[in-house]
């Protein structure tokens, strides 16, 4: 067969529906094949007309549509379609269109109709439409998306696929031909056990090895992947996704109590999460300019959107929705640098607030910061790192993340600081707590570092972390401050309205609701010293320290995720009529089901206030 044509073969045998067919049909479907280019925005299917062959995705990216025009699925390299008019009288039902330069195999209606009668795991991967809907409905109900709450060993089959370090590349390959995968976990098999030193993938060899012209005999230490990300096999399914995300790669290692049980891959993962958020992080890091990232703001008000109808839960939009904005600054700032040159000295990007909790919501303001290298001399470094910072910002206010209304920004020069003013500005706030300091302690305690030099980052929130623990009264302070939003509850618990503005007789749910809630939390993680920034892990160390009344704990997770969920519905209720998405709900649009819990929620906090003005007496402290 030609080398063409065994590519093609290697291609399909990695992706559904191809990869449970035996080599010998892979082969003759292969030999059947045709390949077809189609520019972006032009159209590959259209309603109605007629469809001689499946359409697998060889590279780009395609977009297909409802009968009605509306976006029914994006799908990107190995992904497929045509399928619902091949089996259902030869035409086309769902239209599609080219969204990236696509090159797309043609599978012809005669093979397509031969392999669906006789392989039954390929006529089921196709037959999909009913299992779709099901899927759909079965998703809007948080307690039963199962795979978003499962652990990632569910997804692990059979024995994990290993090669040794010392092994060839050669054997590495014919491995892989034999398992159908595109990637092995490299092991040391010299010592005790089989530790895990590294991952080695197909591209890995063609472009490490075939390129570079070695022989096949090369050890495989010489070409792997030395530097992992993996995810142990208890983490949570949206945990790997993410993962995944953040540090954009395709192959994830699972580790089992230190040692390998298997690798998933963005396929994996694409089964059980709205391929959105995915989608879109791809697509921000393909931007070449600012202009091109800010035509994206649409993509991710769908894909926040999407992730509400389907049922997502608040902690794994807000993870998702976290990720595609540190994304946004990721690719500014690699634009940022190759017009500006590199930077003179190095430095770290920080993102703060909701956004280093992973906690973001759709409309959210930028909140960012730089730490300096400590050689930083303004007369010789300041122009550069003023013009990253405006270039940034800028960049993110046009793709539709507002600048801060309180210039807790990078174009700020004060916080565009070296490491030791960084230092000294937490001693000096955690020594001599005011109201202007704990407005800074509300943002700058969640921080996390995006780009550049990250462990500084890492280094400076363990810092703040130890100082605060030691400091009682930072604690009743920041408590104070966090008593003085009240929940929207009147003496009957009704609720109790905005009195002015523009969002009279509505609840500002962010300002009376998720704040207050996340600033309690803060207040205990700092108190027993947990490292975590997310609240929903900040609550895990707070329980497990046992400071709060039995079940307590409990409840204050069930109350922010309500609220948040609550939020998040409403803005995208807001994006579906057009409307800016805003945290200003009005009572009379919940329904009573949402009324009755919202009001628990809001009762939960006001109780858990009460504890923490007990607990760290913030009456006492004196605020100059």
């Amino acid at each position: 067969m030609a080398a063409e044509l065994l590519e093609i073969v290697d291609f399909l045998r990695r992706h559904a529906p191809f990869e449970e067919l035996p080599e010998e049909a892979l082969h003759r479907a292969v030999a059947t094949i045709e390949v077809a280019y189609f520019k972006a925005g032009s159209e590959i299917l259209r309603l109605g007309e007629t469809v001689d062959a499946l359409h697998v995705i060889r590279s780009g990216a395609v977009e297909v549509f409802r009968r009605n025009g509306e976006l029914y699925n994006r799908l990107s390299e190995g992904g497929f379609f045509g399928e619902f008019g091949l089996l259902r009288n030869g035409k086309i039902r769902f239209p599609a269109r080219a969204l990236e330069d696509t090159l797309v195999y043609l599978l012809p209606a005669a093979c397509f109709h031969q392999l669906f009668d006789q392989y039954e795991l390929f006529a089921d991967c196709v037959e999909v439409e009913d299992r779709t809907r099901l899927h759909q409905a079965v998703s809007r109900h948080a307690d039963t998306n199962v795979l978003m709450s499962a652990p990632v060993r569910l997804l692990m089959t059979g024995q994990p696929a290993l090669v040794s370090a010392t092994a060839s590349v050669r054997e590495a390959a014919q491995r892989l031909g034999a398992g159908g995968g595109s990637a092995l976990l490299v092991v040391d098999d010299q010592g005790q056990g089989q530790a895990l030193v590294g991952i080695i993938t197909d591209r890995d060899i063609r472009s490490r090895l075939v390129a570079e012209g070695l022989d096949y005999d090369t050890p495989v230490a010489a070409i792997m992947t030395r530097k992992l990300i993996s995810v142990d096999a208890d983490r949570l399914v949206f945990e790997a996704m993410l993962a995944m995300l953040r540090h954009n790669i395709h192959h994830l290692p699972v580790l089992q109590h230190g040692k390998p049980l298997g690798i998933i891959d963005q396929g994996d993962i694409i089964r059980y999460e709205s391929q959105n958020s995915l989608f879109v992080v791809r697509r921000i890091f393909r931007q070449t300019s600012v202009d091109e990232l800010a035509k994206l703001s649409g993509d991710v008000a769908a894909c926040f959107g999407r992730m509400v109808t389907e049922g997502g839960s608040p902690r794994m939009i807000g993870s998702a929705m976290a990720v595609i904005g540190r994304s946004f600054k990721q690719r500014l700032l690699e634009l940022a640098e190759g017009v500006l040159g590199p930077p003179p000295i190095p430095y770290c990007f920080l993102a703060l607030g909701s956004m280093a909790r992973d906690e973001q919501v759709l409309s959210s303001d930028q909140d960012n910061a730089m730490i300096l290298d400590d050689r930083y001399d303004p007369a010789e470094h300041g122009a550069y790192f003023e013009q990253l910072a405006y270039f940034v910002c800028d960049g993110l206010n046009a793709c539709g993340y507002h600048n801060c209304s309180g210039g807790i920004m990078a174009t700020n020069p004060r916080w565009r600081k070296p490491m030791r003013v960084w230092r000294e500005y937490f001693d000096h706030w955690i020594a001599n707590p005011t109201p202007e300091s704990l407005l800074h302690s509300a943002i700058f305690f969640d921080l996390q570092g995006v780009w550049g030099e990250t462990v500084w980052a890492d280094q400076l929130h363990r810092y703040v972390l130890e100082q605060s623990k030691n400091s009682p009264k930072l604690l009743a302070c920041m408590a104070r401050n966090a008593l003085s939003r009240k929940p929207p509850l009147g003496f009957f618990k009704g609720f109790v309205m905005e009195a002015d503005g523009r969002h009279s007789n509505s609840i500002n749910i962010k300002r009376r609701g998720s704040a207050p809630l996340i600033e309690l939390i803060r207040v205990h993680a700092l108190a027993v010293g947990s490292e975590a920034l997310n609240s929903f892990d900040r609550l895990d160390d707070v329980i497990a320290a046992d400071i709060l009344p039995r079940g307590r704990g409990r409840d204050l997770k069930d109350a922010l995720e309500f609220i948040v969920m609550v939020r998040n519905r409403h803005q995208a209720l807001d994006l579906d009529a057009a409307r800016e998405p805003d945290n200003n709900i009005e009572p009379d649009n919940l329904s009573e089901f949402e009324r009755k819990h919202l009001k628990d929620a809001f009762q939960l906090l006001s109780d858990a206030q009460k504890f923490l003005r007990y607990r760290y007496t913030p009456s006492r402290a004196a605020i100059s």
